[in-house]
């Protein structure tokens, strides 16, 4: 742990702690000492003492401390994402308010101001982010200008992801790392020597297949210099499991998904009022797609695509992007769908850039000119919010494959049928446009094993903007 880390983690705790009572004066100052006590004048028995006000604020800042460390706020990672934190402090300083205003409730003689309370809360809130803001510029400063704080990262591994590391790594300095090696397999006698000449701080092993006595004996190479260390798992570790003790013995128990009993039907109701916010929000585009798709190339105008989810085939719907002679689906006939499915068959032949059950066609001749436009800004996809409405999808999730795709899966990659399919996933996210199934298979697992509402939200946050950005269409 760098001592900057260290340093800007304690120095949150006092900061917090000054927001809070700032907080606290200026809603003192608001009600008491502004105009506003002569709008909305108080009894002089409900006029609260400046020096009993001082030191209620004193201790209630104490509780808000406690609240904010039990709560995770004060945890030691310079990469934590800001909005994690303002999101915490929000949930905090809302669990502090709530017990207030109870108590307010239960005794008005306590504590007799509500809008003391709830301004209270709101300034707390805003206090503290600012804070929280201010300190996380200091230290992405000192990060960038001056190298404080940069974590020596060593990676391992030729996979796409070490790639992916090293450009992120390159072009983002906020994220505070530098690469100091990148060695292709394993070698504890290089690994030293780098150690030696310019200093390692953390390991990421971007191989999952490594073999396990090696993995095994960096780990504890790691261990003995005090160097973090990382690696990406197999397709059979699970991310999510418990240690219980059965008769004496250490027993770990693979946890399936938090999508079972109460997180189903809060992810249901989710789905649902997220869906029908998406169909009022993007009625309009959506209106002028399918005019769009009708004066070019007539019907049908949703183009009803066979995939595969968790129950079995169900049909996706899209905004038809391709000529109506290459399009297959049950609203055409099995002798359309056979020479539509033996063209696409010979294009995934000839011109398919990825590996692995699913393809990717470079130059697709399928595609309109409307339609061309559509998938380009993912316009085309919009109708899969009643695809959600009707329960067969939801809006985070793997991403549905057809048929033809599901039946080249291998029994690890069939676990992403587990759950339903979304419009969103993890791996549409991921940043990586050159994401090969096993690593889509290992973030759609990844994201069955670790499913919460928050990261579903955070999930869509980050889909937004791609809904306004191209789409690579090779």
């Amino acid at each position: 742990m760098k001592k900057s880390e260290l340093f800007f983690s304690a120095l949150q705790v006092p900061v917090d702690y000054l927001m809070i009572l700032l907080a606290g004066a200026l809603v003192y100052y608001l009600r008491f000492r502004s105009r506003l006590i002569e709008i909305f004048p108080l009894p002089q028995s409900e006029i609260i003492n400046k020096g009993q006000y001082a030191k209620f604020v004193l201790i209630i800042g104490i509780f808000f401390i406690i609240t904010y460390a039990i709560d995770g706020l004060y945890r030691i990672k310079s990469t934590r994402k800001i909005i994690s934190q303002i999101y915490q402090i929000f949930r905090a300083t809302a669990i502090v308010i709530t017990i207030f205003i109870v108590l307010f409730f239960l005794n008005r003689d306590l504590f007799s101001s509500r809008f003391i309370i709830l301004a209270g809360g709101l300034f707390v809130f805003l206090f503290v982010s600012l804070g929280r803001l201010t300190l996380r510029f200091f230290q992405n400063y000192l990060l960038k200008t001056k190298g404080i704080g940069r974590h020596r990262l060593l990676l391992i591994g030729l996979n796409g992801f070490c790639s992916t590391v090293k450009r992120k790594v390159k072009n983002d300095l906020s994220l505070g790392y530098k690469i100091v090696g990148h060695l292709d397999k394993i070698d504890l006698q290089r690994i030293e020597r780098i150690r030696q000449l310019k200093g390692i701080d953390e390991i990421i092993e971007c191989t999952p297949e490594v073999d396990k006595d090696e993995l095994l004996k960096l780990k504890n190479y790691c261990i003995r210099r005090r160097i973090t260390f990382k690696y990406l798992p197999t397709m059979l570790q699970s991310s999510n499991f418990s240690v219980d003790i059965f008769l004496g013995e250490p027993l770990i128990e693979i946890k399936n998904t938090p999508l079972d009993g109460w997180g189903k039907i809060i992810k249901r109701i989710f789905d649902i009022v997220g869906a029908l916010l998406g169909i009022i929000i993007f009625s309009v585009p959506m209106l002028l797609a399918a005019l769009a798709v009708w004066l070019e190339s007539g019907r049908p105008i949703i183009f009803k695509n066979e995939r595969v989810g968790h129950k079995g085939k169900f049909d996706l719907y899209k905004f038809r992007y391709m000529k109506n002679k290459y399009c297959h689906g049950k609203q055409y006939s099995p002798e359309h769908n056979r020479r539509a499915l033996k063209f696409l068959e010979e294009l995934i032949a000839k011109q398919s850039i990825k590996k692995g059950p699913l393809y990717k066609i470079k130059n697709d001749p399928r595609k309109t000119k409307v339609g061309t436009f559509l998938e380009k800004y993912s316009i085309d996809e919009l109708p899969q919010f009643f695809n959600v409405l009707k329960g067969e999808m939801s809006l985070v999730g793997p991403r549905p494959h057809q048929p033809l795709e599901v039946k080249k899966y291998q029994d690890y990659a069939k676990r992403v049928l587990t759950i339903k399919p979304g419009i969103t996933g993890m791996a549409q996210v991921s940043g990586r446009s050159d994401l090969s199934f096993e690593d889509e298979v290992r973030l759609d697992i990844f994201y069955i094993e670790n499913w919460s509402l928050w990261g579903d939200i955070k999930i869509i946050l980050k889909t937004i903007p791609s809904l306004f950005a191209k789409r690579k269409n090779n």
